[in-house]
């Protein structure tokens, strides 16, 4: 059988446009690179001695130019290399497209300091090179998250799933990475200010007191602090967006499922652990949705046999199976929202009155032949042995239900068995039950197994017509059968007529 994980499977190279996850991107990475703009020329400034000697229209105008050049030319990269790209390569893509543009401004603005000012390349290029780099790994992995959650997003709307590969780059190696690569340029950043500080104080120590050098060393990491926690935070935050709705998404699928609703499934949106614990879990669903489904057809053809059973030893036909349990449907389904019935009838519930429902004369398989198949009316010695039926069916389901469980369909058939021929006033048998104490699920045997038998043609009686049966019926109101089942008869009263052409005997014999 196809599973779940299958049916929703989409080709290894799908692509999606994701128009408003790409607005967002646009818009995230526009923060960013104004964010570079402004900080790399006063980071530079604060960590290099040469940048120091430079106006500052002389160090932002090449920084500007570069940057905006790249963010001119990452619509165009985007759209050709990412976009393109299958589903689960698009985040991993869009990372090191934006890390690989960082690095190589940070190279283009070496490059002119050196060229034009003369900076050396290792005191001053790979202080601006680390800089530029450090805060583009910042926006690279925000991006990538945004893309991702973008990603995720499209799928679970389209109803589609990722080809997870088996050798994924973990969810735990990137915040690891992450984490190694803030530490180091927090760390690195602080180390190069601390070398141009000493520079400094070394320079000026004879004008500049202890105190002002101890002021300015805490601004300029103050400022460090002020631009790379931010950035970390945000990152942070990220990670946690992107793992809320992956976490709720499986709790949400798993919550249907311990209410056995598995209809539903987990979006497979992560080229990661999350992927595969998304696929597995479909899979577990499909799994435990094929064997619910085996069981209830093997639970359906068990009631189905033991009923027919007891009808094969009976006068009575395998069609007043299907009527009486049709019957029943239509009476639980009128009394559903009615103030009595409302919290005892629920969809489930009138599925299990259903099913049940063909059990009712179960017991008949104890009563001797000579009395069940006699041709006439049975003598009073014989009536008694016949009415043993009702206890003689609740006793014997009443074994399954202590094996199943009490919530099981087994109750239901037990109360029917055992319950359909008392009577509201208490003249019933086999217990004399009275009003409400008798179940309900006895309640609409009874009028659905009367009826029945009124409409039915047997040995010793002919067939009534539907008028008869309902006035019959309606004597009997408040006597033998709850006053709120018989009105619940009369608005049904269509259906039993169509329920009763449809399943007729004659009908059953041309089969």
């Amino acid at each position: 059988m196809q599973t779940l994980l299958e049916a929703t499977k989409t080709p290894y190279d799908t692509r999606i446009n994701t128009l408003s996850g790409k607005a967002d991107n646009n818009m995230r990475a526009s923060i960013h690179y104004l964010t570079i703009m402004v900080v790399i020329p006063l980071y530079g400034i604060r960590v290099c001695p040469f940048i120091e000697t430079l106006t500052p229209m002389q160090v932002a105008i090449p920084i500007i130019a570069v940057i905006t050049a790249q963010f001119m030319l990452r619509a165009l990269l985007i759209s050709k290399w990412v976009d393109q790209a299958p589903l689960k390569r698009q985040v991993n893509r869009l990372f090191w497209l934006e890390l690989i543009m960082a690095a190589t401004s940070a190279m283009v603005i070496m490059a002119y300091n050196e060229f034009v000012y003369g900076f050396p390349f290792l005191e001053s290029g790979l202080k601006i090179f680390f800089g530029v780099t450090g805060l583009g790994f910042f926006a690279a992995s925000d991006l990538a998250l945004e893309r991702e959650r973008a990603v995720a997003k499209s799928i679970e709307d389209q109803n589609i799933t990722l080809d997870v590969d088996e050798d994924y780059f973990p969810l735990t190696r990137k915040v690891a990475l992450f984490a190694s690569v803030s530490i180091t340029v927090l760390v690195g950043v602080f180390m190069l200010l601390v070398v141009k500080d000493l520079d400094w104080i070394v320079r000026n120590g004879d004008t500049v007191g202890l105190k002002e050098a101890q002021i300015s060393v805490l601004k300029e990491f103050a400022f460090v602090l002020a631009i790379v926690l931010p950035h970390t935070l945000n990152i942070i935050r990220s990670y946690a967006r992107n793992l809320h709705t992956i976490l709720h998404n499986q709790t949400a699928v798993l919550t249907r499922v311990t209410m056995g609703d598995y209809e539903n499934h987990v979006p497979v949106a992560s080229n990661d652990e999350f992927g595969v614990m998304a696929q597995h879990t479909n899979t577990m669903v499909q799994r435990i949705k094929d064997r619910t489904v085996e069981l209830a057809r093997t639970r359906d053809v068990t009631i189905l046999s033991l009923a027919t059973l007891a009808e094969t030893r009976d006068n009575e036909t395998g069609a007043h199976i299907l009527r009486t349990q049709r019957y029943v449907r239509a009476l639980a389904v009128a009394l559903k929202d009615h103030p009595r019935f409302v919290h005892l009838l629920d969809d489930e519930t009138i599925d299990l009155l259903y099913k049940s429902a063909p059990l009712h004369d179960v017991g008949k398989v104890g009563i001797p032949d000579a009395i069940l198949l006699k041709p006439g009316k049975l003598t009073d010695e014989e009536f008694v042995i016949m009415k043993t039926h009702a206890q003689l069916g609740a006793e014997a389901l009443e074994v399954a239900e202590r094996e199943l469980g009490s919530n099981s369909f087994m109750r239901y058939a037990r109360e029917i068995a055992g319950s359909h021929h008392e009577k509201w006033d208490g003249s019933g048998y086999p217990l004399g039950l009275k009003g409400d104490d008798i179940p309900m699920s006895g309640r609409l045997m009874a009028v659905a197994d009367v009826y029945d038998a009124l409409i039915s043609k047997r040995v010793y009686k002919p067939a009534f017509s539907h008028d008869k049966a309902m006035g019959i019926i309606h004597e009997g109101k408040g006597a033998h059968f709850d006053p709120d089942v018989v009105e619940a008869l009369d608005a049904v009263e269509a259906e039993f007529i169509d329920i009763a052409l449809k399943y007729g005997d004659q009908a059953e014999a041309a089969q």
